[in-house]
């Protein structure tokens, strides 16, 4: 150790820092210094995406990656590599995804659409070709008149809030017409939903995700249809009202299937029973490569593992790494692994104190999303000198994760945080088939992985314990 390392390391007041400050400056400059000299999650990732591919649950390609992960782990020291079951869903698109728009005489133009996750087929013995109405939210279905409902096609085409800075709120206020549409359309007699994708970008790529259907309503298709087709399919409604649309998809649902959470346990040297879990989810949507989502987030928990354990560190609580299932399509992966700890914290002397997730894609990291109490949120707030050097600025409350979330039911309750990397590009491929490995640039995900990697670390150093 050179002079002015032993004089951080040892000093009690150096330049302003108190020595725990120093030390902890020390060791964040490490973890960055190895993932960018020595990371491998960009090569992870190449392996996660190009060999193994998409990641449905339920797919045969989400059981390779389950085993994948846990080689990974093994092959970074973890302690113990387990899988945990997890029953989830089984639907596949299949490969039919037709919407065709006709018009006057003889006119008409193909849409881009693809089948939402979760949706029905149409139904291959008759053509489902009908008028088509618009709304921009869910409510206006019930002040419309019957012949502007019953047996037609509704397109929701709200878009995504553009002047909301934060992305994920966009995204979230205009998510209730691909979660909740089909259902509303079909309660007031629709045959057929289509949905504005979920993207500020204006493109032609249909961007997919998760709907559910109501419990004693008629389940009707629903697919996403691009923004640039939702935009002018609209309009020409306006122009010719005579305007039909053929819809057809094969997309099919089977019994639920048993896969699992990766779990890989690294146990702590002083506090033991406190677990922190770290994780991303390893599921992924089949008509890309689930590299942003949450591929990114998979290689960041294993480059964590990789790292601390390359500079040395000894962890002073038990760190649980997690790929989880089933994030995509019903969270049964999330769900599963706090009805377990909640198990265990009942039946032993183990207590969950931490929770961590990265499921924002492999973007530069911007901070952090901190779900706790006042406490442990001006703890963290206390570390912004700590991470000014990474232009790490953001310590704001808000949610951190949908895996991760069901833990808050837990007594006591742990600290939840996400990492927050820059959203302003996330849903040009999210969900899409533009999500894919060369959309994933190399030092912005490595720097995501050693952000994440000194959050983990400064929680697991600095965390009070908790109290009952």
């Amino acid at each position: 150790m050179n002079l002015f390392c032993a004089l951080v390391f040892f000093s009690p007041n150096i330049f302003g820092q108190s020595a725990s400050d120093s030390k902890d400056s020390l060791l964040i400059r490490s973890l960055y210094d190895d993932v960018l000299l020595n990371g491998q999650a960009y090569e992870n990732l190449r392996t996660l995406t190009k060999d193994i591919g998409h990641r449905l649950s339920g797919s045969e390609s989400a059981g390779k990656a389950m085993q994948w992960g846990a080689e990974v782990m093994r092959s970074y020291g973890a302690d113990n590599v387990s899988i945990m079951p997890v029953m989830v869903p089984h639907w596949t698109r299949g490969s039919v995804a037709n919407a065709t728009a006709r018009w006057g005489d003889g006119q008409e133009k193909a849409l881009h659409i693809t089948a939402l996750g979760g949706s029905v087929g149409t139904d291959p013995s008759s053509t489902l070709q009908a008028g088509v109405t618009v709304v921009k939210q869910l409510a206006e279905l019930k002040d419309l008149p019957s012949d502007q409902t019953q047996g037609r096609i509704v397109l929701f085409n709200r878009p995504m809030d553009p002047v909301q800075i934060n992305t994920g709120s966009a995204y979230g206020g205009a998510y209730d017409q691909r979660g909740n549409g089909a259902s509303a359309a079909a309660a007031v007699g629709a045959r057929g939903a289509l949905v504005r994708s979920l993207t500020h970008a204006l493109d032609t790529l249909p961007h997919t995700g998760a709907m559910r259907y109501q419990e004693e309503i008629d389940r009707i298709p629903a697919a996403a249809i691009s923004t640039v087709d939702a935009a002018w399919l609209a309009k020409a409604i306006e122009q010719f009202p005579d305007l039909t649309v053929q819809l057809e998809l094969d997309c099919q649902a089977f019994d639920d299937v048993e896969q699992g959470n990766v779990i890989g346990t690294w146990y702590g040297t002083e506090l033991p029973n406190e677990i922190i879990t770290l994780g991303g989810h390893l599921d992924s949507w089949d008509i890309g490569e689930g590299a942003h989502d949450d591929g990114a987030g998979v290689v960041h928990t294993l480059e964590v593992l990789r790292v601390l354990k390359a500079i040395g560190y000894q962890p002073r609580r038990t760190l649980r790494f997690v790929l989880f299932i089933n994030e995509e399509n019903g969270n049964r992966g999330g769900i599963t692994y706090a009805e377990k700890a909640k198990e265990e914290m009942e039946e032993s002397d183990w207590v969950h104190v931490a929770a961590l997730e990265s499921d924002a894609g492999g973007f530069v990291p911007r901070g952090f999303r901190i779900d706790a109490s006042d406490e442990v949120t001006n703890l963290m707030r206390s570390w912004t000198d700590l991470f000014d050097p990474y232009n790490i600025h953001q310590f704001k409350r808000g949610g951190a994760g949908v895996d991760i979330s069901p833990l808050k039911e837990l007594t006591p309750r742990p600290t939840l945080v996400g990492l927050s990397p820059d959203g302003q590009r996330y849903f040009d491929f999210h969900h899409s088939a533009q999500d894919v490995f060369e959309n994933v640039h190399k030092r912005e995900l490595e720097l995501g992985a050693a952000t994440f990697a000194a959050a983990v670390m400064m929680l697991d150093q600095h965390l009070p314990s908790p109290t009952n």
